[in-house]
């Protein structure tokens, strides 16, 4: 088992300096033989060494120094000269690879090291003497050779250099390399997603009137597509959040009287919130964050027969499913209207919303299109409301379709996302791609949340000592992960979502990564 790290301890740098002996006094020729076979740097104080363990045992290692002179300095006059301007050049030095390792993973793991040591000291440019036998190595990584050769005729090397964008070209076909070498990212935030081609294509399109027949048909046949997906009756599409959403639902419970919100994490606390702040009567049942829910509790505050129970699908705190059909069972009991937020489950999971009452979703999720449309889902007509406000007011979408001024680029947007996909077979791989993560995470050793419910597959939240600085590091590799809401800093949770255009690459990328970080 490979780790990798910058190196830290006392019985690493010993290491380093007998890996050293064996490369650069037995193998290639530049420094005087000792008894002690042990070669020390004489920039050793000075070095940052990126290194690889099998285990504690050191079999690769890479050193770069970012304080003038260089070593180059004192072989090459003016070396200034010979690399790009205005940028803020380090040194690296001391490439060492045990034999039986060469042809592994050892390279890519002490540039992807290396490549954060540079971003965090804000390096761009690297310089080298590299070895005249590995040229083909590091013209392949993307080095370019400059100046005469240099050392002696035992241990001739060539000046070279880089600069963080070309190696970035080069790197975008190494898989095996974190996405920031290779100039990309890798999105496993719960929204904004990754969206396909087609679908920013879409919404580049030239903006249309809300009242043209060509975005009236698109919007009518957005609406089908929604309903096919979650078999609902009706289905409205306004220009907002996931918030209005439930904004638009909790305005529609204030016509029906006294009901129940049912929580276990931060969105259904937010349920209870928007309960109270459009003055609704209810009665809260709540558990513990991740916790499944208290059915008996449920089952017991229906017995009063309330108007309706409000709950989420998807409690994306914890990464936890709440059980629907056992909810839906209990409200058909007592004659409850059975509402649920469905904003992060719409698309991730297979749904059925034909006994729900109300249910909100929005585009910028597991629908995998931009952020920007609210979904309301309804089982029965509505009619409009004078007593509601007029943006809230779902009757007036139900009964004119566009009362308000509308995005034709969201709309054809969302629409491509929704017709482009084979859902069954998305839901199938997302839950594969989830059962994955969350094996490998375990097999880590972090702390994953809401472990005794029902995981949801397509988020995944850890406990960690210190989360904003591992979601930092993840950041600057190019991975991009949920950690800045506030519930998540108060916890020292980070999230993982796979709801856009996630693959296996990437989630092997984010898990080596997080090895990686996890052993340095």
């Amino acid at each position: 088992m490979l780790t990798f790290k910058i190196a830290d301890a006392p019985h690493e740098h010993e290491q380093i300096h007998a890996l050293s002996y064996r490369a650069f006094v037995e193998e290639i020729p530049q420094h005087q033989p000792n008894e002690a076979r042990l070669h020390v740097d004489r920039f050793h104080d000075e070095n940052v060494y990126a290194i690889s363990k099998a285990g504690e045992k050191l079999v690769g290692m890479i050193a770069v120094r970012g304080r003038r002179p260089f070593s180059l300095d004192g072989k090459l006059a003016d070396l200034d000269r010979y690399l790009p301007p205005g940028r803020n050049p380090c040194e690296v030095r001391l490439l060492a690879i045990d034999k039986e390792h060469r042809a592994g993973a050892v390279l890519p793991g002490l540039l992807s090291v290396l490549w954060q040591h540079a971003a965090e000291e804000h390096f761009d440019c690297a310089v080298i003497s590299a070895t005249t036998r590995q040229l083909k190595l590091y013209g392949h990584l993307g080095f370019v050779a400059f100046g005469p050769l240099v050392g002696t005729a035992d241990a001739p090397f060539q000046p070279m250099f880089i600069t963080r964008e070309m190696f970035q070209e080069r790197a975008r076909a190494l898989t095996s390399f974190p996405p920031a070498m290779r100039g990309e990212v890798a999105n496993f935030l719960p929204g904004p997603v990754t969206v396909h081609e087609d679908v920013s294509s879409a919404f580049r399109s030239a903006p249309e009137s809300h009242r043209a027949p060509a975005f009236l048909a698109d919007l009518d046949a957005l609406r089908a597509d929604l309903r096919a997906l979650l078999r609902a009756n009706f289905a409205e599409v306004l220009v907002g959040s996931g918030t209005l959403a439930n904004d638009c639902v909790a305005a529609q419970l204030a016509r029906l009287g006294r009901g129940v919100v049912v929580s276990n994490g931060e969105f259904g606390e937010r349920l209870a919130d928007h309960a109270a702040r459009m003055r609704l009567e209810h009665a809260h049942v709540r558990v513990g964050w991740g916790e499944p829910l208290d059915l008996d509790a449920v089952r017991n505050t229906l017995e009063d027969a309330p108007a309706w129970l409000w709950v989420v699908a998807c409690e994306t705190s914890c990464g936890v499913m709440n059980d629907l059909t056992a909810l839906a069972a209990l409200c058909r009991e007592s004659g409850t209207k059975f509402c649920v937020d469905a904003v992060s489950a719409v698309g991730a999971v297979p749904l059925d919303l034909r006994d729900v009452y109300l249910a909100s979703g929005t585009s910028g999720k597991a629908l995998a299109a931009y952020p920007g449309l609210a979904i309301v889902f309804h089982r029965d007509p509505i009619v409009p409301s004078h007593d509601l406000p007029r943006y809230l007011d779902l009757g007036m979408y139900a009964t004119d379709g566009v009362p308000f001024t509308h995005s034709s680029n969201l709309v054809r947007a969302l629409r491509t996302a929704v017709a482009r996909v084979d859902w069954p077979k998305r839901h199938e791989e997302i839950a594969e791609q989830g059962a994955t993560l969350r094996r490998r995470l375990a097999s880590l050793g972090l702390d994953i949340v809401g472990t005794t419910a029902t995981p949801a597959p397509h988020v995944v939240t850890i406990a960690v000592p210190d989360a904003p600085q591992l979601a930092r590091r993840l950041e600057r590799s190019g991975f991009l992960v949920a950690h800045a809401s506030d519930y998540l800093r108060k916890r020292n949770w980070i999230q993982f979502a796979l709801m856009g255009e996630t693959s296996r690459d990437g989630i092997a990328a984010l898990l080596r990564e997080l090895r990686r970080q996890k052993d340095a």
